[in-house]
């Protein structure tokens, strides 16, 4: 059995016993075994380990990755598998048949079935394998000291580090349930220790490239020492090999039982709620024995059921670290505001909000349900300052108008759901417009509320939701928010 190259490309692999070229019986030949007298090399172990890639994606010759084969260091998987007559994409886990068409392929010579779900990553066809590496790991030296932190965790917060720390030494799976602001990033510190220290691959996974590199410099402050791969859209740590790794959930893909613990932050954020790709990504990057642990301070209905019964390992931390409650959401009735926006008017009461906070030089957000409704009340508030703004996601000054209003230079932020979670202004107000629209789950509102008050500094903030009817969103929101509070005074975590 071997590789089948046509002009330089990686097709199939030969069957010698069958004479056949395709891939319809890869899992069924067994690989050749490891030879441990072979000179592999080191560049491409490091390549590879943990990975699974396309031929494409490997910077070395056909005969290397050959002779790597054959000696057992190289293993492949088939990229596209059938249960029955439905196609399984190996890579993503997609099987819906809607995702996936047919092209005349170069490589094979036939009509070949690829997966649309999981393209932007490279096309996986039905002839094409997923190389991995099957020989032993890169050796990593650590320091005598991993952990190079000198911040105090508070009474709740250790209580939940001691909890990660547990998780990790015995591969269980945790959930972290804490409230916004509460510092989720340094429980996991002596827990991401732990596992360095016993030699074990850490990555932390979250939704958003935004929050990638809000945690990136903190991490790498704290294990200044450690090797800290940052991987997302356009990085350029694609292919360094860390013990430590911080990844986008869609860079997930491209690993296969790589980490011996999995930390899934923000596990109730969009995208990750609502692609199966994306968990099936988590789990896959996962070895068979390792730790999972989810964070998140909106757990969905299931899990906090769930935790209720007892039927989930989980650890809350109810209060935030300055030991002042979370803001609670005032609800104010605004009208039919759309329609008045419509005659390029907004409600009494929320141009009131708007100018108390001018009056009184206090930061803002304000949240809207739809960019174009966001973007036609701009100019009505510009009339009152005109250091106001409007960001969504798909602005090319995103990031700048970020941080202008960390700088200060802006009075106001108007923003859609983008900045509902992973950023941080240490001094504002919320305010919702529309808090009615089916947009503002109680996950987003929970979020949304959490933007307020999280500074030692600056505790208290005020959150407003404007609305034409309340909705069971809200009130399911306002509830966590006291329940959270209430929990928090029983253990001693608030100051009343």
């Amino acid at each position: 059995m071997r590789f089948i190259v046509q002009e330089d490309k990686l097709i199939a692999v030969k069957n010698k016993a069958e004479n056949t070229f395709s891939l319809g019986k890869i899992n069924s030949i067994p690989d050749p075994p490891l030879n441990p007298a072979f000179r592999f090399i080191p560049e491409l172990q490091a390549f590879l380990t943990g990975k699974q890639l396309l031929i494409d994606e490997l910077p070395f010759t056909l005969e290397q990755i050959q002779s790597h084969y054959e000696n057992g260091y190289i293993t492949y998987r088939k990229g596209i598998d059938y249960s029955g007559k439905k196609p399984i994409c190996i890579r993503c886990g997609n099987q819906d048949p809607s995702w996936f068409a047919s092209f005349p392929c170069s490589r094979c010579g036939e009509t070949c079935l690829y997966c649309r779900k999981c393209l932007m990553m490279g096309r996986v066809s039905a002839c094409t394998p997923l190389l991995g590496w099957k020989g032993p790991a890169p050796q990593t030296l650590l320091p005598q000291q991993v952990l190079e932190w000198n911040g105090k965790l508070s009474e709740g917060q250790k209580r939940a580090s001691d909890q990660v720390v547990e998780a990790v030494q015995q591969d269980k799976e945790l959930l972290v349930w804490a409230v916004c602001g509460a510092g989720k990033t340094e429980v996991l510190f002596q827990g991401i220790e732990a596992a360095l220290t016993a030699g074990k691959r850490v990555c932390i996974a979250t939704p958003r490239t935004d929050v990638i590199l809000e945690l990136t410099p903190r991490l790498k402050a704290a294990f200044p020492k450690i090797t800290v791969a940052s991987l997302y859209g356009g990085s350029e740590d694609r292919h360094l090999y860390a013990p430590l790794t911080i990844a986008t959930t869609h860079q997930l893909l491209r690993f296969y039982q790589a980490f011996d613990t999995v930390i899934v932050d923000e596990v109730d954020a969009f995208p990750y709620t609502a692609d199966r790709s994306l968990q099936y990504a988590a789990a896959q990057a996962r070895k068979p024995t390792s730790t999972i642990i989810y964070l998140t301070a909106t757990p969905n209905e299931k899990w906090q059921r769930e935790c209720r019964l007892g039927k989930r390992h989980f650890a809350t931390i109810p209060a935030r670290f300055h030991r002042h409650p979370l803001p609670v959401p005032e609800f104010a009735w605004c009208g039919n505001w759309q329609k008045l926006l419509k005659k390029d008017k907004l409600p009494a009461n929320i141009l009131n909000w708007v100018k108390t906070r001018l009056q009184t030089n206090k930061q803002a957000l304000l949240f809207f349900p739809h960019i174009p409704l966001m973007e036609r009340s701009l100019p009505i508030l510009r009339a009152l300052n005109l250091k106001i703004e409007a960001v969504h996601a798909e602005d090319p000054d995103r990031k700048e108008k970020v941080q202008q209003m960390r700088r200060k230079e802006l009075a106001l932020l108007l923003t859609n759901t983008i900045l509902e979670r992973g950023v941080t202004f240490p001094n504002i107000d919320v305010a919702v417009i529309g808090a009615e629209d089916t947009i503002f789950t109680e996950s987003a509102l929970v979020q949304i509320a959490g933007r307020a008050g999280r500074s030692a500094e600056h505790p208290t903030g005020n959150v407003t939701f404007f609305h034409y009817g309340k909705t069971e969103a809200m009130l399911k929101a306002r509830k966590q928010i006291i329940s959270m509070n209430r929990e928090g005074v029983k253990r001693g975590l608030i100051d009343v």
